[in-house]
C-alpha cells in the first residue's frame, strides 16, 4: 500500500501550515495553550521535516542537535538532538505519519553522528505511550504547574505598587508531589525521554 503523504524538510512556504497542524495536534493534550505565531529557527544545526497530504502539512518534527556537550541537550550521553516539536494532525493520528517522521529523523541525525534523541513531554498519556512504543525510555520527570489569581498568593508577592499577579507557570524539582498536586489546579509530570540509535 502507497502512503497517502510524503515529508520533506521544511520550506519557509510551509510556516502557516506548520503552524496549523501544531495548534490542532496540540490542542486536546496538556500543551493546548503553547501557541506559537511563527515557527521557531535554531542557533544549532537542525532537522525541520513535515509530513504532506497533497499539499497540506499534517505532520511536522524539528531537532535541534548539539555541537557540543550539552549545547541543547539536558543529558551528557553523547551527541543528542533534542525534539522540540513533533506533532500530527488529528485527521491522520494513528496512520505512522509520526513514526515515519521519527524514522527520517533519526536517519538524517546518524549521518551526521548524532547518536540519541531527547523529548519531554507533559505527562500526556497518549504521548508517554507512543515515546515508549518508538523506544524511548524515561530518564527524569520533574513537576509543571500553573497557578490562577486564587493560587498566585501561595507563590509570589508583587512588590510593584498597583500591580498583582494573575497567572503564572512553574517548575518544581522538590520531591512533594503530592503538597504540590493538591495546592494547584493545573499540574503536568514533565517527563524527559531519550532513545539511542
Amino acid at each position: 500500500m502507497t502512503e497517502a503523504f510524503t515529508i520533506r524538510p521544511f520550506r519557509i512556504a510551509d510556516e502557516a501550515g506548520w503552524l496549523r497542524c501544531r495548534v490542532l495536534a496540540f490542542l486536546d493534550t496538556p500543551y493546548f495553550d503553547d501557541v506559537r505565531q511563527t515557527k521557531e529557527h535554531y542557533e544549532n544545526p537542525s532537522i525541520e521535516l513535515v509530513a504532506l497530504e497533497r499539499d497540506r502539512v499534517v505532520g511536522l518534527i524539528d531537532v535541534e542537535y548539539d555541537t557540543e556537550a550539552r549545547a541543547v541537550c539536558w543529558l551528557r550521553n553523547g551527541r543528542g538532538g533534542a525534539i522540540w516539536h513533533l506533532a500530527v494532525h488529528p485527521d491522520v493520528q494513528g496512520k505512522g505519519v509520526g513514526k515515519r517522521l521519527l524514522e527520517d529523523a533519526r536517519r538524517i541525525a546518524a549521518h551526521d553522528k548524532v547518536v540519541r534523541f531527547e523529548a519531554w513531554t507533559r505527562g500526556d498519556a497518549r504521548a508517554c505511550e507512543w515515546y515508549e512504543a518508538m523506544g524511548f525510555q524515561k530518564m527524569h520527570a520533574y513537576l509543571q504547574f500553573y497557578f490562577d489569581h486564587e493560587e498566585a498568593d501561595q507563590i509570589v508577592r508583587c512588590t510593584m505598587t498597583d500591580s498583582r499577579v494573575i497567572h503564572g507557570l512553574c517548575h518544581y524539582r522538590g520531591s512533594d508531589w503530592q503538597r504540590i498536586r493538591e495546592n494547584f489546579k493545573r499540574v503536568h509530570e514533565c517527563r524527559l525521554y531519550e532513545i539511542h540509535f
